[in-house]
């Protein structure tokens, strides 16, 4: 692993960008991808979100697209200016045109929220029957699934986010994953090896192994990320993503840059 392109700054929910470029300079890595939150939904409860979070990439890309090339003037290593855009079907028309003006490097799809909740709030979907959970995790993965036929990414993060929920934790079954490989076999978009939780309570990366294993049987590549929002988490994931892909035999690809 020489190249991590899930990286976040304080333009979502990160540090300040010197710091996660020095951190990953210090981690050994080649290159670095930028690619902080972006939504540009039009629903009430997506909006309100973002104001309260300040996720205002599709605001502020610029100015920090001018602080990367700053960076990279006295950067030892290549910094990519990406982005990780919140997916819902209804809103592919919206996000490709705001793709289309911004221009970013590489483009990370990720479907964050069911019914405008964030899949993180284990209190919502705990209070939902079984039947009404095994239902969200559905729509969690037909959403998935349209992101990647969607086309409109380079790479689909963390693709089984339901598992980090404990209250929707091992209800996805292998006629899901099998549906996610079919589609990526048949698109551009590569999912992402992150490690996001695996090293805190969730303990595994994604895709887990079983998710994993369905996607090598598919012939399916992947990327890596860090999913790092602090730059001490770069250093501590490098290497344990480094012992895992060694540990798989997967030789992650590259993004055409």
């Amino acid at each position: 692993m020489d190249r991590d392109y899930h990286v976040h700054s304080t333009y979502s929910d990160g540090r300040f960008l010197f710091q996660m470029v020095r951190a990953a300079t210090e981690a050994g890595l080649a290159g670095v991808g930028i690619a902080d939150h972006c939504t540009v939904s039009a629903r009430e409860e997506i909006r309100e979100q973002k104001h309260l979070l300040g996720f205002n990439l599709d605001e502020t890309y610029e100015r920090r697209r001018n602080a990367i090339d700053r960076l990279r003037e006295e950067s030892d290593i290549a910094i990519y200016d990406g982005v990780e855009m919140d997916y819902h079907p209804e809103e592919e028309a919206a996000i490709r045109e705001f793709l289309a003006e911004a221009n970013f490097q590489y483009a990370i799809g990720s479907v964050h929220y069911l019914d405008g909740v964030n899949v993180h709030v284990e209190p919502y979907f705990a209070d939902q029957s079984e039947c009404d959970r095994a239902a969200a995790v559905d729509r969690y993965f037909d959403h998935l699934v349209a992101l990647i036929d969607s086309e409109l990414f380079d790479v689909a993060a963390h693709v089984d986010l339901v598992e980090r929920n404990p209250a929707l934790r091992d209800i996805a079954t292998e006629d899901h994953y099998r549906r996610v490989a079919e589609a990526f076999a048949d698109s551009p978009t590569i999912p992402e090896l992150n490690a996001g939780r695996a090293l805190d309570e969730y303990g595994e990366f994604h895709p887990a192994p079983t998710f994993l294993d369905v996607l090598a049987e598919y012939d399916v590549p992947v990327t890596v990320g860090t999913d790092a929002h602090r730059p001490e988490e770069i250093g501590e994931r490098v290497p344990h993503l480094e012992r895992y892909l060694d540990a798989r035999g997967i030789e992650p690809v590259e993004l055409s840059l």
